[in-house]
């Protein structure tokens, strides 16, 4: 029969101990440079940290983990990807504003509904925003042929006049007429 005596039962269970703090020491040392790996593309970075905390241990551990980097460099990858797609979709796409297709920037009319998208400048024939009164190309003011243009062009309904002639006690005399002016959130 196997006799245990208090002597080698204390010297199992050290041994015992032991080999769990080794174990739990080289643990800690690779999952620090793991972790560190993960973080950083510096390989001496990666060791001067498994260094630090096969050193310091515990304390060490716990100072690399306040200092380390925030973010893995799958996260930042994932971030910068995330950011991208944001700026894509913020870019200025050029959309039809009355029936909201693709447009390209050199259209100057929408082939679907033929609603006018850019202007062509009197002087140079180069294609500008309709808010444009001036071209960038050749600096010739757009406001003057505009206005000709549009006196000329035929109005879908004929312009109020602004004074009627109306008959007075001394002949005819010209008075305004008055027009209603509405603003918003007024109701009457």
């Amino acid at each position: 029969m196997i006799e245990l005596n208090t002597e080698d039962l204390l010297l199992g269970l050290s041994i015992y101990g032991g080999l769990v703090i080794l174990a739990l020491w080289l643990a800690i040392i690779i999952w620090s440079y793991n972790d560190m790996k993960a973080r950083s593309r510096d390989s001496l970075s990666r060791l001067f940290v498994a260094l630090f905390v096969a050193v310091l241990n515990i304390p060490g551990l716990l100072i690399y983990l306040f200092l380390r980097p925030r973010e893995t460099l799958a996260e930042a990858y994932e971030r910068s990807l995330e950011e991208e797609a944001l700026l894509q979709e913020i870019e200025e796409k050029p959309v039809c504003p009355t029936c909201a297709i693709r447009t390209r920037e050199d259209w100057q009319v929408c082939p679907s509904c033929h609603t006018r998208l850019k202007k062509v400048c009197t002087n140079c024939h180069q294609l500008l925003e309709l808010s444009w009164n001036i071209c960038p190309h050749c600096a010739a003011s757009q406001v003057k042929q505009e206005a000709a243009e549009w006196m000329t062009v035929e109005q879908p309904y004929a312009p109020l006049p602004a004074y009627e002639e109306r008959p007075a006690s001394r002949g005819h005399v010209r008075q305004k007429t008055e027009s209603l002016e509405f603003v918003d959130g007024e109701e009457f």
